[in-house]
């Protein structure tokens, strides 16, 4: 990377992110609570085990279908702690705000993240806000932190996949990316465009009640599923094949992609999370996601295997086979 410059797309997720993760922060900073690459870090106290997140966000719109910046925010990190097997209990909430942004949306964005921290069960006990010159930043970013306590004998990480396990999705992918990109660029497409922007850590608990063998829970967000699972294979040491008729997708969101160009296995979801268990576990797990109004449409898309180690094969509608690599640039940018 040397005399390279960041790209929007070393902020996409996907093989850029991984390349300034593993050569520019992880040489610095490595330690046993990062090297996992977890959705957050899991740590110990007097008490038992924390699991602690943070993340920013710099979503365009900062309100879209389904959301806004500010439910982004909280759902995002509520998210995170509960796919680390953590009850989520604690936020900071921290806001840069461009100078002349309005105080009314400020306003709105605020009771927003009031209401879903309410729904998530979360409290907000810290924060910072900071101003800065117009044109400095893009209306308003936010960065949040969540601490909460992991569950006991639950044990969650994208390190911990096994040949022989089955792999769930609770719903359809690419909701989100679609609703932002159609707020942003104005498109007018027909058909209902929503966000799936939702704290899953009520389904997330659920699941670790009936099942707490549970190896791996990771939300699909920047670079998608195929990503994601590109992610927990490689860390695992594991192949994985996925069986293309089991990946739920709306109409309306495969029509826009292939009008677009896009594969909504890359695209961008923020209520929607991947889980990886024994297959013993595989059948009960989706009786009780179904029963969740956030996993109705839970499929089981797809097995961990032995062979084609670090990779992630799709199983096509056509019979055939297809490698799905990591995303190597950016869809589109800012969607979280």
């Amino acid at each position: 990377m040397i005399d390279e410059k960041i790209l929007l797309a070393h902020g996409s997720g996907g093989k850029l992110s991984h390349d300034l993760m593993r050569q520019i922060f992880l040489p610095q900073f490595s330690n046993p609570f990062l090297e996992p690459l977890d959705d957050g870090a899991r740590m110990t106290n007097q008490q038992g085990m924390i699991g602690f997140t943070t993340d920013s966000y710099v979503v365009n719109p900062i309100i879209f279908p389904g959301g806004d910046i500010g439910k982004l925010a909280v759902c995002g990190t509520v998210n995170d702690l509960s796919m680390i097997g953590a009850i989520p209990s604690y936020l900071s909430l921290s806001l840069i705000i461009e100078e002349g942004f309005p105080i009314d949306l400020l306003k709105r964005i605020v009771s927003s993240i009031r209401a879903t921290a309410d729904q998530a069960g979360v409290a907000i006990v810290t924060g910072d806000t900071k101003v800065a010159e117009h044109g400095a930043v893009d209306q308003l970013f936010i960065n949040t932190a969540g601490i909460g306590w992991i569950r006991p004998g639950v044990n969650l990480s994208g390190t911990n996949a096994r040949p022989g396990d089955k792999i769930l999705l609770n719903g359809p992918l690419g909701d989100h990316e679609m609703a932002v990109l159609s707020q942003r660029e104005g498109f007018n497409f027909q058909g209902e465009l929503k966000s799936d922007c939702a704290p899953l850590n009520d389904l997330a608990g659920k699941m670790l009640e009936v099942c707490p063998s549970i190896r791996c829970m990771r939300d699909p967000t920047r670079g998608g599923l195929a990503t994601t699972l590109n992610e927990i294979a490689s860390a695992s040491n594991v192949g994985m094949i996925i069986e293309e008729e089991r990946v739920p997708v709306r109409e309306s969101v495969k029509g826009i992609s292939e009008l677009l160009g896009l594969d909504p296995l890359y695209l961008a979801n923020e209520g929607k999370l991947i889980v990886i268990c024994p297959s013993e576990e595989a059948e009960q797990l989706l009786k009780v996601m179904k029963r969740h109004p956030l996993g109705r449409d839970t499929e089981i898309i797809g097995s961990v295997i032995e062979q084609n180690r670090k990779r992630v094969i799709l199983h096509t509608l056509i019979g055939g086979h297809r490698i799905l690599d990591m995303l190597t640039g950016g869809q589109y940018p800012r969607i979280c």
